[in-house]
């Protein structure tokens, strides 16, 4: 009974993704920044390719629902029907291209990505229109995951107060995950393989939160920023190393 728990990745490597969704949580409330590209660039070094990006999106799913729900007095919801629009577009157009990628392509492709949330900003025309912020960002997390920069691009524009920029930005992503989810339902992704471990790292994910929330962050933020970044580079590298070994000498490997 307790084995389905780890999905059948054992417990050592089940333990490190509960301490780190615990700690990406932690992160992201605490400093603001960076949770969700630690937990993405994990996933995707211990899991299966074909599973990085369903699951990550499950638990992401679990992780902005709780969002949303404490501050749902606050969201704007005048935003959330355009951007429904276009991430049911890009959802859709993204699910008939993923399943011909082959798994390696998926590890380079998020391992790219990674890198270039690093090193880049998400493009200006995200802020004018949340039907084509929910399609562009809706496409892409159908193969990279963590789209929510993109999101946030378009929430910032809105020139909300703290608490609305908040709850908004987590609707529009739990809007996303839940689309996404259901995509890769309708694709064939085997959920209930993966239903004990996704529960416990949501879990530890909310655990995360609430210690988070009780911890002021007395670390220098550039520093902070500079080993996230650091962390983040050598993950991202490591996944393109081991997607170009795959597509070299692993032959064809579909991910669908």
């Amino acid at each position: 009974m307790l084995d389905t728990l780890h999905a059948g990745l054992g417990w050592p490597v089940a333990g490190t993704l509960l301490a780190f969704s615990f700690a990406g949580s932690f992160i992201t409330v605490a400093f603001g920044i960076g949770g969700g590209a630690i937990m993405l660039a994990v996933l995707a070094t211990l899991l299966p390719a074909a599973a990085i990006i369903p699951v990550h999106g499950l638990v992401q799913l679990g992780s902005n629902v709780g969002r949303a729900a404490i501050m749902v007095k606050h969201m704007r919801l005048d935003l959330l029907g355009s951007f429904t629009v276009g991430a049911l577009i890009g959802i859709i157009l993204g699910g008939s291209f993923v399943v011909q990628l082959q798994a390696g392509w998926i590890q380079i492709g998020v391992g790219l990505f990674i890198l270039w949330s690093i090193l880049a900003r998400p493009p200006a025309f995200l802020r004018r229109s949340g039907l084509v912020t929910g399609a562009f960002s809706s496409f892409l997390t159908m193969f990279f995951g963590g789209t929510g920069p993109f999101v946030a691009t378009y929430v910032k524009a809105q020139n909300l107060e703290r608490h609305a920029h908040v709850a908004s930005h987590a609707m529009l992503m739990t809007m996303q995950h839940l689309l996404k989810t259901l995509a890769f339902g309708f694709l064939g992704f085997a959920f209930s393989t993966w239903a004990g471990l996704i529960a416990l790292l949501i879990a530890f994910g909310v655990l995360g939160t609430l210690t988070g929330r009780l911890v002021l962050a007395r670390i220098d933020e550039q520093r902070f920023k500079f080993a996230l970044n650091a962390i983040l580079a050598v993950l991202a590298i490591r996944l393109i190393y081991a997607g170009g070994s795959e597509l070299i000498f692993g032959g064809p490997t579909p991910s669908g």
